[in-house]
């Protein structure tokens, strides 16, 4: 059932995918489709033992000491084949991978057989006044010594024993704490098995919703066509359109937005230049004559009387010979005028260029609303293909018997979960009639054990030194009827403990070997995927199963890995050999219609006009407006002389420092007051001269930057913006159809990213088979091998080691009990012979003496 509800999911999403493979991919949009729903599992197939893991692993070491061979794969391909023996060597091999278990059960029987009858024996010689059974002690020198050996050998081999008993009882309760435990473990594979099922419909129905997201972006592109499609043919034109478009704006490396800007500037130049020249000629002219003026006066002042006296002579000669210098140095009148190329100008900035330019700006950043006018008949039948796919996937949806099959699975498994509760019980109670038996089995030892630790304890403290054999106390005498006590029910449950101990060592010790182990590191699969080992008709028996074609390669190690890493059934199972998804994930026939529609795209840009003639002919009018015919040369040797030939703040000064050596008189301060009047005819008149120069200087120097690339600028823009123009109306269609293919690709790629997705999705989430991994895990590796197996060879491990150990404690009791009981005869002593303590030789003196005969019964 669960491989048919796989193969209708398969095939109910191969109704909504296809497999594209166009030439060209552009990298689409990627597409968020969000996470499969999955709910968590709450079974961890995972058991940590606690504190007794200790044990187990002990117990572990031990087995690979008894068996340290491989797993015998080929012998057990054989027993499955019942081809076992068929070749001489198969027992041979048999028996050497079972040779720890062999020798080890063997010595167990031997325990077994031997030890009652040793027992039998033993007690049919005491009863004779032998081995022991003789109520007479023979004193040696070492006594005490030996007394104190065998006290404590017997109370470290009932150490030894309580430490055996203690760790099978603590394996028997364990076992039983984890069978009572496992009802929730159970119901928690349960659990998750419903969930399973429950959440497969939920996650096929959330694969086919995720259509919607590849349809509503694939519709928004459509719906978006301007500023998807336009934008990128735009673009693509952009970039020979826009650098023509922008050096239309561009004079001298100006930035578009400063173009009109560079034309004011030329203009407000040549306005500067023909203010300043006219400013210049009238300031020069009356300058010229202020200076004329003054050296007329500073003549009549020197041609005065008292420049004649001595004194004066020479100083006014001096100043009368610099007279010359005071006059104008540059000479501005013989200028050419710039009104022509003035008027030029203006007449250029009466036509807005920049409004020219942003229509041809307009006109193209309208391709996208151009492409949306012109694809909408086209692009309506394109959403309606969308539409249609979504109907069919509604369609089929409905048809499928998902729900039936999932029905049916669950009612199933529930009858399982009901069978297992029910049977729950009885497994407790078995459990419990086992836990009783090893219980019982645990207090024989006890019981053994309270015989030594009585005796010893009663003996060793009722013992007098100075008491003789037959004098003994009553305490002591009790601690050795304790210890013989012990003796007789070791004979007596020996051998019933070693009877249990070999068949749960045997038994639990190949389970852990032969199953455990080989589960742990896989070979229990490689052995279940062995080629006609299960069926000797087909060569893998899981695919003949599933497929009934024993010839995929199907595989029990590698389906329960895939489970295991939580994977999708799909690739779990291989259920490609079944239903292929490339050939299932399918609607070519969809995507071929809308990659045809899109084809037909037709997109006319012939309409865009980017700079008209009125532009072109304004700017050619501003190139030939003169200005590069302005005799610049000219200009510049007039501006680089300076106002008059000598600086008349200093000449003043030094007319000044002249009067200052003549006498005091008039002609010293008529002289000082034609110095303050040039400093007057300075500050007012050549100042503002220098000014004018300096304007006119930076505006002709502008000038001549602009002029001397104006005219090859103005070419270079007129025939940038001729070959965009050209380029849109010859070229426009092959980057328009190039832009197409790759607006149809984006679209596809939507689709091929959906059919990634889901293919993904179905091989790696969903109806993820954790819970069958689980329940494999669960089985084996937590139920047989870490509660069951683990728990009984820690069982017979304690208790095994227990009864091997009763050996020693039999004999360190038999012996030691001799010094702790009260007998009946004693050898005789002699005060006046020394050595061995006071008493003679049994041999010379052995007398038996009634007074003392005790009463107690013999061994």
């Amino acid at each position: 059932m669960a491989v048919e509800l796989c193969l209708l999911l398969l095939l109910f999403c191969g109704s909504t995918i296809s497999e594209v493979q166009p030439i060209y991919k552009p990298p689409p949009g990627t597409l968020d489709f969000g996470f499969v729903p999955a709910k968590t599992y709450d079974t961890g197939a995972y058991h940590e033992p606690g504190a007794i893991g200790i044990l187990f692993k002990i117990v572990h070491a031990f087995l690979y000491l008894v068996q340290p061979n491989t797993f015998p794969q080929d012998l057990i391909r054989k027993l499955a084949q019942q081809q076992f023996g068929n070749t001489q060597g198969d027992y041979q091999k048999a028996i050497y991978y079972e040779i720890g278990f062999i020798v080890s059960a063997a010595l167990g029987l031997l325990f077994i057989l031997l030890l009652p009858l040793v027992g039998l024996c033993f007690c049919m010689c005491r009863c004779c006044d032998n081995c022991g059974g003789e109520m007479h002690q023979r004193q040696k020198k070492n006594a005490d010594c030996q007394r104190s050996c065998f006290a404590t050998f017997l109370f470290v081999a009932s150490l030894i024993i309580s430490v055996g008993v203690l760790c099978a009882y603590a394996a028997n309760q364990h076992l039983t704490n984890q069978v009572r435990g496992a009802k929730k473990l159970v119901n928690s594979n349960f659990k998750d098995l419903k969930i399973f099922l429950n959440d497969t419909p939920a996650q096929i129905d959330y694969l086919v919703s995720q259509y919607n997201t590849t349809k509503d972006k694939a519709l928004s592109d459509l719906n978006n066509v301007g500023p998807v499609l336009g934008t990128r043919v735009q673009e693509q034109l952009g970039k020979e359109v826009r650098p023509a478009l922008d050096a239309a704006l561009t004079m001298a490396g100006v930035k578009v937005e400063r173009a009109i800007k560079a034309i004011r500037e030329t203009k407000e130049a040549l306005e500067n230049v023909s203010v300043s020249v006219e400013v210049l000629q009238e300031g020069t002219e009356r300058l010229h004559a202020n200076l004329t003026d003054v050296k007329m006066h500073l003549s009549n002042t020197l041609n005065d009387s008292a420049c004649n006296a001595a004194q004066a002579a020479s100083t006014c000669n001096i100043i009368r010979n610099s007279l010359g210098q005071l006059t104008i140095n540059a000479n501005f009148s013989g200028l050419p005028g710039v009104s022509s190329q003035l008027a030029k100008v203006n007449d250029v900035l009466k036509i807005d260029l920049s409004s020219l330019v942003q229509k041809g700006y307009a006109a193209f950043n309208d391709t996208p609303d151009l492409v949306v006018n012109q694809t909408k008949n086209i692009l309506s039948d394109i959403k309606s293909v969308l539409e249609s796919i979504g109907s069919n996937i509604t369609t089929f949806t409905r048809a499928l018997p998902v729900q039936k099959i999932l029905a049916d699975l669950m009612v199933y498994l529930t009858q399982s979960e009901t069978y297992v509760q029910d049977y729950f019980p009885i497994v407790e109670q078995y459990d419990f009639y086992r836990w009783l038996g090893c219980l019982i089995l645990c207090c024989m030892l006890v019981l053994i054990l309270v015989f030594y630790y009585l005796g010893l304890l009663c003996g060793t403290c009722g013992y007098d030194k100075h008491a003789s054999p037959t004098t003994r106390g009553c305490i002591s005498n009790t601690g050795g009827n304790f210890l013989m006590a012990g003796v007789g029910f070791s004979f007596l449950f020996s051998w019933v403990l070693m009877i249990v101990v070999v068949l749960t060592f045997v038994t639990g010790g190949n389970v852990e070997k032969l199953v455990c182990e080989p589960f742990e590191d896989k070979n229990l699969f490689k052995v279940l995927d062995t080629p006609y080992l299960l069926n000797k008709h087909w060569k893998n028996y899981l695919a003949g199963i599933i497929f009934k074609n024993p010839n995929v390669n199907l595989t029990f190690e590698k389906v329960y890995s895939d489970c295991k890493e939580n994977k999708g059934i799909y690739t779990s199972l291989h259920l490609e050999h079944l239903f292929n998804i490339n050939e299932l994930l399918n609607i070519s026939m969809y995507t071929e219609d809308v990659a045809l529609k899109i084809e037909h795209i037709q997109i006319n840009l012939s309409k865009i006009i980017l700079l008209d003639e009125i532009g072109k002919e304004n700017l050619l009018n501003f190139s030939s407006s003169g200005i590069d015919g302005i005799d610049f040369s000219a200009y510049l040797t007039e501006i680089n002389k300076s106002v008059t030939k000598v600086d008349l703040l200093s000449f003043a000064n030094d007319l000044e420092a002249r009067a200052d050596q003549l006498p005091k008189g008039a002609l010293e301060n008529a002289l000082k007051g034609h110095a303050n009047n040039i400093r007057m005819i300075h500050n007012q008149q050549v100042v503002p001269l220098e000014q004018a120069m300096s304007t006119l200087n930076q505006s002709i120097r502008l000038l001549k930057r602009t002029s001397s690339e104006l005219m090859v600028k103005v070419k270079n823009v007129i025939s940038a913006v001729n070959a965009a123009q050209n380029l849109i109306n010859n070229n426009a269609s092959q980057v328009i159809v190039q832009e197409t293919k790759k607006y149809m690709d984006t679209i596809i790629g939507y689709f091929e990213q959906y059919t990634e997705w889901v293919k993904e999705s179905i091989s790696m989430e969903v109806a993820a088979c954790k819970p069958i991994a689980n329940v494999i895990d669960t089985a084996v590796d937590i139920f047989l091998c870490s509660y069951i197996a683990d728990s009984v060879n820690t069982f017979w491990f304690g208790l095994g080691g227990s009864s091997m150990f009763l050996i020693p404690a039999i004999i360190f009791a038999v012996k030691l009990s001799k010094y702790y009981r009260r007998m009946d005869t004693e050898d005789v002593y002699d005060d006046t012979e020394n050595g061995n303590n006071g008493y003679h030789k049994e041999h010379l003196y052995g007398i038996h003496n009634p007074v003392f005969t005790s009463s107690v019964e013999q061994w």
